[in-house]
């Protein structure tokens, strides 16, 4: 039976999280013992905003170092940079050609991003096309995508239903998937906002590269409440709430099994264990990384990757050209 296929991506603008690892990466790797899957990293998505040359060639190498230390196996799935493929780019652009203004004025991601700046690259304003492009060059089935993409994800599918509609049946539709648990860890200092690797304040996420007392520090340091009862109670006691969903994903205990275990003890041995829990979760991770890296084969393994994507993109993008009317020599 022909396997589903899943395409995902991560930017390196920043260094992976937690909330990476429990929303995306965990899932990444049980996918591709079931699915055809295509991960690349996003670096032409990255420069929609100014990027220091030096610390973008570190961290693209960074975040696919760590897709593989996280378990993904690149013979089983594909892993590649966006810009190695520059199918991505050119159908990106065609895409752009047929996206309207109001459909890219109405992407709450650029109205957050834009807000307040005097002057907005055009890349992030148009950048909804060129993710368009990633998913439709790759036929995917599904796109593991959070809440803050899914309005990206139908801009894909009204894309590809306005290209089919215009040149004939193109490109699949694909669907969202999103998994049912894990998929969203919130900040350490304001649980209403996502753990975010952009965030200015280093204390409100956890780095998977961070050292383990630099781990112990932030959770010790982050926000709860005026109280000292550890209880799931997202509407009373949200930031413990996060705290004790964060602990449930990295061991795998059910919610009520850790409230057990620190019932009348407070936030402090609550706090403690769940800093020793994340290391022990991080620190087989953050060893194979750095094997990965000292070992020298991260650029083999990214160019398999790039030969793979590039003769499927390739000829999705040889299918459209001929379609829209280009001359093909």
């Amino acid at each position: 039976m022909t396997k589903l296929r899943v395409l995902s991506g991560m930017q390196p603008s920043g260094q992976l999280t937690l909330g990476n690892y429990i929303g995306a990466l965990r899932n990444y790797v049980k996918l591709q013992h079931t699915h055809d899957c295509y991960f690349m990293v996003v670096d032409l998505h990255a420069v929609t905003v100014p990027q220091e040359p030096a610390a973008l060639r570190e961290q693209t190498e960074s975040v696919a170092a760590l897709y593989l230390a996280a378990g993904i196996d690149p013979e089983q799935a594909t892993v590649f940079l966006q810009s190695s493929v520059s199918a991505h780019a050119e159908l990106g652009w065609l895409l752009t050609t047929m996206t309207y203004m109001g459909e890219l004025e109405r992407m709450t991601q650029f109205k957050d991003k834009s807000e307040g700046k005097e002057s907005v690259g055009a890349g992030l304003f148009t950048y909804p096309s060129l993710m368009a492009a990633d998913i439709l060059l790759y036929n995917a089935d599904q796109v593991p995508v959070g809440d803050d993409q899914k309005q990206h994800l139908e801009l894909t599918r009204d894309l590809a239903h306005r290209f089919n509609g215009r040149y004939g049946d193109t490109f699949k539709i694909p669907q969202g998937y999103i998994p049912e648990v894990g998929a969203r860890v919130m900040s350490l200092d304001d649980a209403s906002k996502k753990m975010s690797k952009s965030s200015p304040n280093a204390g409100s996420y956890i780095a998977l590269l961070d050292p383990p007392d630099v781990i112990r520090k932030k959770i010790s340091r982050a926000v709860t409440d005026s109280g000292r009862e550890v209880k799931y109670d997202p509407a009373g006691k949200p930031e413990v709430s996060n705290l004790l969903s964060i602990y449930s994903a990295v061991t795998d205990k059910p919610i009520t099994e850790i409230e057990a275990m620190y019932d009348g003890q407070g936030y402090g041995p609550f706090k403690k264990g769940l800093g020793e829990a994340v290391v022990e979760l991080l620190e087989p991770l953050q060893q194979t990384y750095r094997d990965i890296r000292e070992s020298g084969e991260l650029h083999r393994i990214l160019r398999q990757g790039q030969e793979r994507a590039q003769e499927q993109a390739e000829r999705t993008l040889s299918e459209v050209k001929a379609k829209m009317g280009f001359v093909t020599l």
